[in-house]
């Protein structure tokens, strides 16, 4: 009977110590887990979003009137260096650049001559309000934005594509 009593006692004491984890085992895990997602992490793409995509747009659009609005203000031609191949857009009047992510694809349609001299990587805007004229556009997988220049007005509209 005492034989029974200890066999039990040993028993249930096993039992006891093998219902949950002990600390160090979840530390491991954790620590496993906190590797791993310190490879991981970094190496997953960073996408841009419809939003910002959108966003992107809207900047462009708004670096434009503003050189348009400085070329009418100050009564002098303002040109707007476009360059789609680094992903840049340079203000002509602030010096200002708008540069765009790498999947975030650019695309600018621009007049190869412009008041008598060549032009293909600019929009230029004149004092009488006028323009070059272009289309630049911004797009990803799935969706993208359009900003036009209109040569005669040089208004600035965007267009989803």
């Amino acid at each position: 009977m005492v034989r029974q009593l200890i066999l039990r006692v040993a028993r249930a004491d096993r039992e006891q110590d093998e219902a949950g984890f002990a600390l160090i085992e979840i530390l491991c895990v954790l620590a496993i887990i906190g590797m791993l997602a310190a490879i991981i992490l970094p190496s997953i793409a960073h996408v841009t979003t419809r939003a910002r995509l959108e966003s992107y747009a809207v900047e462009t659009a708004a670096l434009l009137n503003a050189d348009r609005s400085a070329a009418l203000r100050r009564q002098v031609h303002v040109t707007t260096l476009v360059d789609a191949e680094a992903r840049t857009i340079r203000s002509g009047s602030t010096g200002r650049v708008l540069r765009f992510p790498d999947d975030v694809a650019v695309d600018a349609a621009l007049a190869t001559r412009c008041a008598d001299r060549s032009a293909g990587r600019s929009i230029d805007f004149f004092p009488s309000g006028m323009s070059c004229g272009g289309t630049i556009a911004l797009a990803r997988p799935g969706n993208g934005y359009e900003v036009r220049v209109n040569w005669l007005t040089g208004g600035v509209e965007i267009v989803v594509r």
